[in-house]
């Protein structure tokens, strides 16, 4: 039986896969290619290397066309069929022999999976799972790495940050008028969101850095947190074997 708290995750986690089933783009601040290819380069350097990758909630495939040439072998993984349906076209676009798509969650991608890899990865995906899914994700993950491998979980929203983000505080033109505005505007949405049991931000949650690194704590591994360049409210976690 589920207690409160579970019962509005599962309703939250519903509303937001409804949200993303029918979706055709990965949601990146911009979707020019001068722009994502940019963003992968930073990503790229991250990742720092090895031979196969799998790309976990790889969306309509934005970023996995970009890491294809430093790659012998890639899987790209999302629950969305839409998403999936754009990335093979934007793949066989790009003449990317070397990706593979498979439909899946985080719970259902590791019985699909038939193979390891020197690099696991997911953007913009951690903050839709719970931490004890987090927990799940990092150790079913450690069982399809090879030595020497990575996790590296890319753009994790920073509840330090992204609330000042939200309200305006990193803008250009910020003043203290239309900070106060946008203030009013997400009390509202936080009090629209309870009011229809529905989550307060479609953009999920915010995980503490400390609390990711507890839990990368558990299975031996060595955490390091890195600002992300083109999302000053995120954050990346480079999860290394020890």
């Amino acid at each position: 039986m589920f207690g409160d708290h579970e019962k509005k995750l599962s309703k939250q986690k519903k509303f937001w896969i409804e949200f993303f089933a029918g979706r055709r783009d990965g949601g990146h601040r911009s979707s020019a290619e001068e722009f994502l290819s940019m963003e992968a380069r930073e990503k790229l350097f991250h990742l720092d290397g090895g031979k196969t990758l799998l790309d976990f909630g790889c969306g309509a495939g934005e970023l996995l066309v970009y890491y294809a040439p430093e790659y012998e072998k890639m899987i790209g993984v999302d629950f969305s069929a839409s998403m999936l349906d754009e990335a093979s076209k934007r793949i066989r676009g790009r003449k990317c022999e070397n990706i593979s798509l498979i439909q899946a969650d985080d719970k259902t991608v590791w019985n699909k999976l038939e193979c390891s890899f020197d690099r696991i990865t997911a953007t913009g995906v951690v903050q839709y799972l719970t931490l004890q899914e987090i927990d799940s994700f990092l150790f079913n993950a450690s069982s399809y790495l090879n030595k020497g491998g990575k996790i590296v979980l890319f753009d994790i929203l920073d509840p330090r940050l992204y609330p000042l983000w939200k309200i305006g505080l990193f803008s250009q033109d910020a003043d203290l008028w239309k900070i106060l505005r946008k203030i009013g505007f997400e009390l509202k949405v936080i009090l629209s969101a309870s009011m229809n049991n529905r989550p307060r931000d479609i953009l999920g949650f915010a995980h503490n850095p400390y609390t990711v690194k507890e839990i990368a704590d558990r299975y031996d591994f060595e955490t390091t947190f890195v600002k992300s360049m083109y999302y000053e409210y995120k954050y990346h976690a480079i999860i290394s074997q020890n």
